[in-house]
């Protein structure tokens, strides 16, 4: 038997294993799943649309609403495949939000009793709703149910998801109060956003 032939028997046993292992990978939607591993998109691909009204704005900043809605939906267009449409157009789903609680606190002070590194907590709460079916899509499904309950009737009131944002600031270092919102919105618009991924 010559090499020749011995390389080819080799790499025709490569061919047959490869074949082995990679069909079974293979799903009716097309995507691949090799050892946990998948090749499905980070978002539901039957979402196209989404509408985002000016959220509300429980605290005594204003204009708070404006910069956290802007931050979102930047963070939407950048990195999700949704279509963000205007609030008086028809969309698959729409996500709203109210900013509920604006804390602020002085970590250090200096001894002239001045804050010398601060701390701003802001908390909002959102709602992702399905408005082609009724279905709250911001809250978590139980695992051991992935297709989860029925959805609720259109008209009835969904439990708000919490998020918070941590943001710090040192007035010493050109930090201010403005700056540590800045930061927390920032925070906040991706956190949102990467709550309307997939569960893994």
């Amino acid at each position: 038997m010559d090499s020749l032939s011995v390389a080819v028997r080799c790499s025709s046993y490569l061919l047959l294993a490869a074949a082995a292992l990679l069909l079974p990978s293979c799903s009716w939607d097309g995507q691949f799943t090799i050892l946990g591993y998948t090749t499905r998109p980070n978002y539901d691909p039957g979402i196209r649309t989404i509408r985002v009204p000016i959220f509300k704005n429980n605290t005594y900043i204003r204009g708070l609403e404006f910069d956290l809605t802007r931050a979102v939906i930047r963070e939407i267009q950048s990195k999700t495949p949704f279509r963000v449409v205007a609030a008086d157009c028809a969309a698959d789903t729409e996500l709203t939000g109210t900013i509920t609680t604006l804390n602020k606190i002085a970590i250090n002070r200096t001894q002239l009793n001045e804050i010398r590194e601060g701390q701003t907590t802001l908390a909002v709460e959102i709602v992702w709703r399905d408005l082609r079916t009724g279905e709250v899509l911001s809250q978590p499904r139980p695992k051991s149910d992935p297709d989860g309950p029925p959805p609720p009737p259109p008209d009835a009131v969904a439990k708000p998801l919490l998020i918070q944002s941590l943001g710090t600031y040192i007035p010493e270092l050109g930090g201010s109060t403005t700056t540590s919102l800045q930061e927390n919105v920032n925070r906040l618009a991706v956190q949102i956003v990467s709550k309307m991924e997939i569960p893994w």
